[in-house]
């Protein structure tokens, strides 16, 4: 995605990209559920894992904790698992 990931888009696949996160784009003060799935899918390699977690450390600053890490070789995603605090 390019642009802001709206707060009705992550609601809706409660799925926000770990590049989002990242750059700033993302908006999830209206963000409704306590779960939230991060996932990175670009890059090489671990850059994936990487990235996921990078992402993960930027949201603990705004009151959510890392659940779980996966990673999906056929796919080549990596999701982290996010609670709310």
């Amino acid at each position: 995605m390019t642009g802001l990931e709206t707060a009705d888009q992550i609601t809706r696949t409660r799925t926000v990209t770990a590049q989002a996160i990242l750059e700033g784009r993302a908006y999830l003060r209206a963000y409704p559920y306590r779960l939230l799935s991060v996932v990175s899918h670009h890059g090489i390699g671990g850059d994936q894992v990487a990235q996921a977690v990078a992402a993960a450390e930027v949201l603990e600053t705004f009151g959510w904790e890392l659940v779980t890490v996966s990673e999906f070789a056929s796919s080549r995603m990596v999701y982290a698992i996010m609670r709310r605090r």
